[in-house]
């Protein structure tokens, strides 16, 4: 009997130790929570929200999704390679700051100041020498980007958030490895979560020809990533350094449409010519050596050709990520809401902005200009779905223009202001893009291009339908429901 209620009191006393340990390690986390890392209030009170009410899960929950890396330097680049990058960083800003520069074109000259804050913060430095191809289907971005593969000369640098070996994913697999047999070089690079069906194994016979693939932040162990919230949601692709992908398109079979669940499938990719291409080269770059355990990328002369191309758009390329003091592309997306004067269009999957970006809009809004915003009628990922959805019932409120696109899904990424501006990338209009993936955007200063987009969104308009106050006031209790718990998580969607 004495023997049972000691070890009775010793297990109690060790499950006290055990309960107590747990409690310290999630005060501590909250304090570093508070303290030490940078966070809005809205994420900091939904992370404290987690650990001190589920206070074990919380913890490995923090591990695999909580962790910032904004201290960390993770994208190298030697010092040899950074000169000529610097020297013509400095130079725009002077022109710009002394204002001894007067642009040909009247969109870039108007727009100096946002210019100036991509540049300043981001070195993304302006090229206008570039022409642009606009891809709204899948089919024909592919065909377009098999073609430009088979043409390749030198090289081809090819980089996807999710890549499928699927039917359009095995017909790209089988074009580079041609092209690697030819002699081509071919580096490939994808997100080790977004393309978690793929293994190096998947391409023996590239690497075994001579191509280069690497996956970004890699899974240490099976079905475990500590780095599973921080997605290199990037889809860039260089060819001999003188043509250039950016957009919203994934490499997988759905993105063609052959998805029973999604059906159509809607989204926008540029394709670019011109010295822009020299900034999607560097952001390839910076991204490979980022994982790249052999074979680092240095500057060489054929990655950065002479460019004769003679087109007339100007553009910057800008990217962000949690490595970054600065949330730069939401900052792109800010200024362009208040420099807009006439109107602001959105196409957006996801629609849970950050309060900065909510309040701009509505100040836009009420100072009178129009704003458009259209979502998919269909959710990837629910709770994401319902958050944009209570978004946009706020936004109808106010006045806004909510077209729900009802065709099959919505992906693209796009927005412009007055048919002067325009953005088109990888980042989304939530947290998630502005905070804990890698996005790349395109800001475009062109009224050709910016009236293409609005004829293009016009287009989309008739396969929507429009929610109005009536509609969203209509809505089920269970809806509700669904939108005050997104609600409630959104800073940590």
């Amino acid at each position: 009997m004495e023997f049972f209620l000691f070890d009775y009191f010793s297990n109690a006393t060790i499950l006290s130790v055990l309960t107590l340990i747990f409690i310290a390690i999630n005060f501590l986390f909250a304090i570093g929570l508070i303290f030490l890392e940078r966070r809005s209030a809205q994420s900091i009170w939904a992370w404290l929200f987690v650990l001190f009410f589920l206070p074990i899960f919380g913890f490995i929950i923090y591990i695999l999704f909580g962790r910032t890396i904004y201290n960390q330097n993770i994208f190298k680049i030697n010092e040899e390679d950074k000169v000529g990058l610097e020297h013509l960083v400095g130079d725009q800003l002077n022109e710009l700051e002394n204002e001894n520069h007067k642009f040909s074109n009247k969109v870039a000259n108007k727009h100096r100041k946002l210019i100036h804050m991509l540049l300043y913060n981001n070195q993304s430095f302006l090229t206008l020498n570039n022409s642009i191809e606009t891809f709204t289907d899948g089919n024909a971005k592919f065909d377009r980007l098999l073609s430009d593969i088979k043409n390749a000369k030198n090289h081809i640098h090819f980089q996807y958030y999710i890549l499928r070996l699927d039917g359009i994913g095995e017909k790209l697999h089988e074009a580079l490895l041609e092209k690697q047999r030819e002699g081509v070089s071919v580096r490939i690079l994808y997100d080790d979560m977004g393309s978690r069906a793929l293994t190096l194994r998947n391409f023996k016979k590239l690497r075994e020809a001579g191509g280069m693939v690497e996956a970004f932040f890699p899974s240490k162990f099976p079905l475990i990533n500590p780095r599973i919230n921080n997605r290199n949601h990037r889809k860039v692709v260089v060819i001999d350094g003188v043509i250039g992908y950016v957009g919203g398109f994934n490499v997988g079979d759905e993105y063609i449409g052959l998805s029973k669940k999604f059906g159509h499938w809607r989204d926008t990719h540029l394709r670019v010519e011109g010295n822009a291409v020299k900034s999607l080269q560097v952001r390839f770059m910076l991204d490979w050596n980022s994982h790249a355990k052999r074979y680092n990328m240095v500057r060489e002369d054929r990655y950065f050709p002479e460019i004769s191309h003679e087109g007339s758009t100007p553009m910057q390329i800008a990217s962000s990520g949690p490595d970054e003091k600065w949330q730069q592309v939401k900052y792109g997306y800010l200024k362009m809401i208040y420099s807009a004067r006439k109107c602001i269009y959105i196409q957006t999957p996801y629609f849970i902005p950050d309060q900065s970006f909510l309040e701009a809009l509505r100040i836009a809004m009420l100072s009178g200009i129009e704003v458009h915003l259209m979502i998919p009628n269909k959710p990837d990922h629910p709770f994401v779905y319902w958050g944009t959805y209570s978004n946009a019932g706020a936004l109808i409120q106010m006045g806004a223009h909510v077209h729900i696109y009802e065709k099959g899904f919505l992906h693209q990424k796009v927005m412009m202001i007055d048919d002067e501006v325009l953005s088109i990338g990888t980042t989304n209009i939530d947290v998630r893009s502005f905070l804990l993936n890698f996005e790349v955007n395109a800001f475009i200063y062109d009224e050709k291009e910016a009236q293409q987009y609005r004829e293009i969104f016009e287009a989309d308009i008739k396969d929507c339908s429009l929610l109005t106050i009536e509609k969203y006031a209509a809505r089920s209790k269970w809806i509700k429901m669904k939108e005050s718990l997104a609600n409630l998580i959104s800073p940590i969607l």
